[in-house]
């Protein structure tokens, strides 16, 4: 006997009628042709991520302006006042005050000081400035007459842990003017001393944009075909062509990878080979580098009102910084949610949304509701908050929850602009892009290839390339918070 053939088939009947013989299994494997009977579809694409696009924050908070350069360079005011910080009490008499490398000593004989250990303060009168010692450490020393006491035998010893801060001078009846060590003159064996201005210094900071490219391929075949499925997107794509999903969804990938890059880039360091690459400075490097960190916010505090000292003390930092009246607050959920139980438990004035004046958005509470802020005051300070999707996705920041929030001054700030040769207003945080009159960088998208109505070489394939060159400038970092988690 012959071999027995078991595979079922299909066997041809005059009549349309369901029978065992007929019809192929959809589960068994063959996905043939020869299947009869379809499954039950549903058409549309289910949404079960929501809209998934992160990108809006910086279009909340800043601007974009381009630059034709390949390095934006801005500078800020420093301090007005002349304070130092770890100093130590060399004598008696003298203290020996820290400098910054190839900085002057800024303060002068005759002037008026305040010096503190924290639990001691005294004050007392400059008499003499020494040649500034080139180190390492660069120093100073003032020889210092007290007022109250007979001299700073309460402080001596203290290495490197006391403050002091000029608050003004005295001079006798005919006293010759303020005057300042000529160290040169010093040098050559003489302790005079000449008349001199204190020069106003500034801080200088640069950032370079890097380049972010991306692009989507989709074959002649593949692009003339319709799929089962209806499909949609955020931006509004929709049909049964799956080819224009993909490519919406690189488009929506890279626009957020625009604003992601700005926020996490990072300039390389001292010694790092990043294949020649520079890199930049993003969000957070710029905050953790000049900024303000605090860590576990209401960490060890208890719900509602235990967290109120944890924020009284990022007051008191602002307070400290450049004191922005208006701030803003991008939360993670947690954090929000820790500010919403902080704000609760205040009492009736605080407790609801109207206590804040709504000046960011032309003093109308519906306005910031309906960007997702609600708003409260305390102290001097007007405070917005709203969530960050950026630190709640699973797939971003949410990932890793690490970050808790960031804290952006709102208004603008006025800096010079060595490119202009001017002082400018510019948002605290903004975008600069690079574009001309021969080309705009911003965001480019091109298509090449034979198919889509592209007629640009023999690949039969479509090509769309996206491309952009940016970085991102933040100003006055003194005045920004970033809230961090170590746990």
């Amino acid at each position: 006997m012959g071999l027995v053939d078991n595979t079922p088939g299909l066997v041809p009947h005059q009549k349309k009628v369901t029978l065992s013989d007929n019809y192929l299994s959809f589960t068994d494997g063959t996905n043939t042709f020869a299947q009869q009977y379809l499954p039950e579809l549903y058409e549309a694409e289910v949404e079960r991520y929501g809209n998934r696009t992160l990108q809006g924050f910086l279009r909340m908070v800043g601007a974009e302006m381009p630059m034709t350069s390949d390095q934006v360079i801005w500078s800020e005011q420093n301090r007005l006042h002349v304070s130092f910080d770890g100093c130590t009490i060399a004598s008696n008499t003298a203290i020996t005050v820290p400098l910054e490398a190839g900085k002057s000593c800024p303060v002068r004989v005759g002037q008026t000081i305040v010096v503190s250990e924290g639990l001691v303060t005294l004050k007392g009168r400059v008499t003499a400035v020494s040649a500034v010692v080139a180190g390492p450490p660069r120093v100073c020393t003032l020889t210092v007459e007290t007022y109250k006491v007979a001299n700073m035998a309460g402080l001596a010893g203290v290495a490197s842990a006391a403050k002091i801060f000029v608050y003004g001078s005295e001079f006798g009846k005919g006293a010759k003017g303020m005057e300042t060590f000529n160290a040169s003159v010093a040098n050559g064996g003489t302790n005079a001393q000449e008349v001199a201005a204190i020069q106003p210094d500034f801080t200088q900071h640069n950032n370079k944009p890097i380049i972010l490219k991306d692009f989507y391929e989709v074959s002649g075949s593949d692009a003339s075909q319709i799929g089962w499925v209806e499909v949609a997107t955020e931006d509004g794509t929709s049909g049964y062509l799956w080819y224009l999903k993909a490519e919406s969804e690189t488009r929506l990938r890279f626009e957020d990878y625009l604003e992601m890059s700005m926020v996490e880039a990072e300039k390389k360091g001292a010694g790092m080979a990043v294949s020649g690459l520079e890199g930049s400075e993003g969000l957070f490097a710029a905050i953790e580098d000049r900024g303000n960190i605090y860590n576990d916010f209401a960490g060890a505090a208890a719900p509602g009102s235990g967290a109120l000292g944890d924020f009284d003390a990022i007051l008191k930092q602002l307070d400290k910084q450049g004191a922005i009246e208006e701030n803003m607050l991008f939360l993670s959920r947690a954090t929000a949610l820790d500010f919403d139980d902080m704000i609760a438990a205040m009492n009736g004035g605080y407790a609801s949304t109207g206590a804040a004046s709504y000046g960011l958005f032309n003093n109308e509470e519906d306005m910031a509701l309906n960007f997702g802020f609600s708003g409260f005051r305390r102290g001097s300070y007007d405070f917005y908050k709203t969530d960050w999707k950026y630190l709640n996705d699973a797939s971003t920041r949410g990932l890793t929850a690490d970050i808790d929030g960031v804290l952006i001054p709102a208004g603008t700030s006025t800096v010079y602009d060595q490119m202009l040769g001017q002082n400018i207003r510019r948002p605290f945080l903004h975008v600069r892009y690079r574009a001309s009159e021969a080309d705009d960088r911003r965001m480019k998208s091109w298509v090449v290839g034979s198919v889509g109505g592209a007629y640009t070489s023999g690949l039969d394939a479509m090509q769309v390339h996206f491309l952009s060159e940016r970085c991102l400038c933040v100003q006055g970092a003194n005045n920004f918070v970033l809230f961090k988690s170590t746990v």
